[in-house]
Parts: C-alpha cells; sequence; structure tokens
C-alpha cells in the first residue's frame, strides 16, 4: 500500500512533493518531540507518586500517539 503511495507521488511537480515530504517529516518529528515530553513528564508524575497527573498525561499520550 505505500509503494503505491510514492507512484503516485512521482506524477506531482517534484517542487510539491519536496514541500509536502517536508511537511510529513516535520509533523513526524513534532509528535516524536512531543510524545517524548509527555513520557518525561510520566516518569516524573510515577517517581512523584502523582496519579491524577499520571492519568491526565497517559491520556494525552493516547492522543499524540
Amino acid at each position: 500500500m505505500g509503494n503505491n503511495a510514492l507512484n503516485g507521488m512521482d506524477r506531482v511537480n517534484p517542487n510539491l512533493r519536496d514541500e509536502m515530504l517536508a511537511e510529513l517529516f516535520l509533523d513526524q518529528m513534532m509528535n516524536d518531540f512531543k510524545r517524548s515530553k509527555i513520557l518525561e513528564e510520566i516518569d516524573h508524575s510515577l517517581k512523584n507518586k502523582d496519579k491524577e497527573t499520571f492519568l491526565r498525561l497517559t491520556k494525552k499520550l493516547k492522543s499524540v500517539s
């Protein structure tokens, strides 16, 4: 399935294709960064035995993943 998407990209203007790929890359990097920060906060909440914060952050993590 992913191969079909790449084949379709061959028909797109090269400049537009590069822009789309850059945007996808940046979106993925931002999601990875957000996920990493939330995981750090979850670790901190566990160390502090803060159940309320832990539950809020795990819910937030599900929306980012």
